[in-house]
């Protein structure tokens, strides 16, 4: 969907967020087609940071709806989160899945994980990379998921004796045991295979979810900053470019960081400075008063509509493609990314058009209905 903080308030520079985050991502998994070629690769080397930018955004916009009822002394109404959770992501991913296990060449791996692995939302905790890659890129709707599971009852806990302080201590407290965690996994994972044989990095570091809070974490953080100290966020806003700044820059050293992509000091303390540049760059277009907020970008607003469903079918689709015309797009670098990529936007589009916007419309009227019994019936 359009990113949105609430009903009426349609945010252009979260849309712009979005698309770059999804078409980042897709440059990335270009490697599954041989890459970009030597020209070209700078721009998918770091395009795993897009599903980064996707968790800071999912946590700022998941905290404000979380949040908001909360703050303003209303109870936390859990079966209206879940089913519009179940709503917005269950349809289309189960689409998905069921093309992957039904239709063994739509799979861009030959190896896959267990069906039920995927439908209890396990697999980022218990998958052999080497064998089973095929729609390993679930690995962070499994993530996604748990945040949306265990976040709703954090908050409600927190909310009987609100303190923005304890809050920040608490968050603080889970990014820095993240920065050990992942610190004694990779040591462990060094000393036992220096190689990489096993893809320990994919499986025990870069999947699990308990090592990846820190972006989720620091939209979340965001997120409770405009909902319970509204007039501060608001007087920050007035420095909304110098945070895009600020975040370019962070960025910029989080990229020499992550240099070594399986380094320990990447796999340490660059996750929480990844996540902090982005929350810099998420809070400057949460707004209309900078420069990425303040104008509409053209088809943004579509791209962020189909983005889910392009994440879920785009490396599917660079596979069918490369099946049928991989010889004729063979060294054929960007240009050969342009047509994997225009298939796979197409894949996408047919996703969300069929599956996914049909069932928002159905949760939509479901939303209303129950409203409408709410008012009618208040006790």
């Amino acid at each position: 969907m359009p990113t949105r903080i609430n009903n009426s308030e349609r945010l252009p520079g979260l849309d712009l967020l979005r698309t770059i985050a999804i078409i980042w991502v897709m440059l990335f998994h270009s490697f599954l087609l041989g890459g970009l070629g030597p020209d070209w690769s700078w721009l998918s080397r770091f395009g795993w940071m897009g599903v980064d930018l996707f968790f800071v955004l999912s946590g700022f916009l998941i905290g404000i709806q979380v949040l908001t009822p909360l703050a303003r002394g209303k109870k936390l109404s859990f079966s209206d989160f879940y089913l519009r959770r179940a709503f917005r992501i269950l349809p289309a991913y189960w689409a998905v899945l069921l093309l992957y296990l039904l239709w063994p060449s739509f799979r861009e791996e030959a190896g896959m994980e267990s069906g039920w692995k995927f439908l209890t939302f396990i697999t980022n905790v218990s998958i052999d990379y080497r064998a089973n890659a095929a729609f390993s890129h679930a690995w962070s709707l499994c993530v996604e998921e748990h945040f949306y599971l265990f976040f709703p009852l954090l908050a409600v806990i927190f909310f009987r004796r609100p303190s923005m302080l304890k809050f920040v201590l608490f968050v603080t407290m889970v990014i820095v045991a993240g920065v050990i965690l992942r610190a004694v996994i990779w040591q462990h994972g060094m000393d036992s295979d220096p190689s990489f044989i096993r893809n320990w990095f994919v499986e025990d570091i870069y999947y699990p979810t308990w090592n990846r809070l820190d972006g989720l974490l620091c939209g979340v953080m965001l997120a409770a900053w405009k909902v319970m100290r509204p007039q501060s966020w608001e007087r920050a806003r007035r420095y909304a470019n110098y945070s895009l700044i600020a975040g370019i820059a962070v960025m910029s050293l989080a990229f020499w960081i992550f240099q070594n992509r399986v380094g320990l000091i990447a796999n340490s303390i660059g996750w929480p400075i990844l996540a902090f540049g982005l929350g810099l760059i998420v809070f400057a277009g949460a707004g209309r008063d900078s420069v990425i907020g303040r104008y509409k970008v053209p088809f943004t607003g579509w791209f962020a509509a189909i983005s889910y469903s392009l994440y879920l079918m785009h490396k599917a689709t660079y596979h069918l493609v490369q099946q049928q015309w991989g010889d004729l797009l063979l060294d054929r670098g960007f240009l050969a990314f342009i047509v994997y990529g225009c298939a796979a936007i197409m894949a996408g589009a047919i996703l969300h058009y069929i599956v996914e916007r049909p069932c928002l419309k159905l949760r939509g009227k479901i939303t209303l209905r129950r409203r409408d019994e709410l008012v009618s019936n208040p006790t």
